[in-house]
């Protein structure tokens, strides 16, 4: 295998594969990336894969010959990262898996693995390739995967909950303490698009459902934000299985198992108090009391409608206290409540308007944040008891 590349294009798609790449592996080979190099059209493709998690990537160079091998992923990643802007040239003549990097700095060799034990990536053959919108599918991830659960013992949690029909997506997560819902339309995002961007053809999606790991969609989050001009994401499922597609990227994850719980049967039907102020003000002084917070991570919200106020306060008997008040348009009697700062901060960061609504009813009881405009979005966090 011998072929010239740019560094900027091999160092940032061997960032974007070696994702993928186990720290722990369980084989030596899963340590490493797959380097596939090809003719007509000259191509290199890139692959890394957990046995869970696989990215593939390609991009254009010029190949000399054509060839197949794994190299370390953290070194390649490490010596292409720190070389100079230019040609870089990857050849094995040297043979036994042993590559040499040439760029107009130096030479570098590094030993590989023969690509023979290298997994390949699950593939789908059957079924349509549900075209959709990317652009929409950054949004839903964006108000959803903050509220995925870190406890592996309830792995259905751990994912996001994907509703897909044809005129609508909906994403859902939740660790039992906060819930994220998101509607996007993708042909309403279609419609928004720039006039002069290439029209999009018409969305080829079916109906259906599945919870997906969240360490795959956070991956798969970075690849869209990652400035590409394509805004058609392909999904292909089969049981147990689930790739999707995006310009000359592709990754693939396994499916989480079990029936995702009823979410919108926590969110209330009618709310006996409502407030509505300026986010990023709450969210600053929020930020601002929060180095206050003790372990507890308790924030109290003192609401008080003859004032058109809200009070915010946090007390450590170790660090001390603090206060900020915001003033908002609050409906309904006072009410004392409190939150875990945390939780109220992660749900805020992702409702992107510059104002939102709070609905509540007693200080037990679920509360929801809605932004004012923009994207459907639904956030509903749980109160904490407040110490008497």
């Amino acid at each position: 295998m011998k072929f010239v590349c740019t560094q900027h294009d091999l160092n940032i798609n061997l960032a974007l594969v070696s994702r993928a790449v186990s720290t722990r592996p369980t084989h030596p080979v899963l340590a490493n990336i797959k380097l596939e190099a090809t003719t007509n059209p000259d191509t290199i493709q890139l692959t890394g894969f957990d046995l869970s998690l696989g990215i593939q990537t390609n991009f254009s160079a010029q190949v000399e010959e054509a060839g197949i091998l794994t190299l370390p992923a953290k070194l390649l990643n490490d010596i292409v990262a720190k070389l100079p802007s230019g040609e870089i040239t990857l050849d094995d003549a040297a043979g036994e898996n042993l590559v040499t990097i040439t760029s107009v700095s130096g030479r570098y060799q590094v030993r590989g693995m023969s690509a023979e034990e290298f997994p390949e990536l699950p593939s789908i053959e059957q079924g349509e390739t549900n075209q959709l919108s990317a652009t929409a599918f950054i949004d839903g991830l964006k108000g959803s995967l903050v509220a995925c659960s870190q406890d592996e013992s309830k792995q259905v949690l751990t994912g996001v909950y994907l509703k897909v029909e044809p005129e609508r997506l909906e994403f859902a997560a939740t660790d039992g303490h906060r819930l994220g819902i998101v509607e996007v339309y993708p042909n309403e995002t279609e419609a928004a698009t720039e006039e002069n961007s290439e029209p999009l053809e018409p969305a080829n999606i079916g109906s259906f459902e599945v919870t997906v790991p969240a360490k795959a969609l956070r991956e798969l989050e970075k690849m869209l934000g990652s400035g590409q001009d394509d805004d058609r994401l392909g999904l292909q499922l089969e049981q147990g299985q689930v790739v999707f597609g995006w310009g000359d990227c592709k990754l693939t994850t396994r499916t989480l198992e079990g029936k995702y719980p009823d979410y919108r049967l926590l969110i209330p039907k009618q709310f006996q108090r409502q407030i509505t102020l300026d986010r990023k003000q709450l969210l600053s002084a929020l930020e601002r009391i929060a180095v206050l917070a003790d372990q507890t991570n308790l924030v109290k919200f003192s609401i008080d409608s003859a004032s058109q106020s809200i009070a915010l306060s946090v007390e450590s008997q170790d660090r001390g206290s603090g206060r900020e008040s915001l003033a908002g348009q609050v409906s309904g009697a006072d009410l004392d409540i409190a939150f875990n700062i945390k939780y109220l901060m992660d749900g805020l960061k992702t409702l992107l308007t510059q104002e939102i609504t709070i609905s509540l009813n007693g200080p037990l009881e679920p509360v929801i944040l809605t932004p004012l405009g923009g994207v459907k979005m639904t956030y509903l966090v749980m109160p904490v008891q407040l110490r008497t």
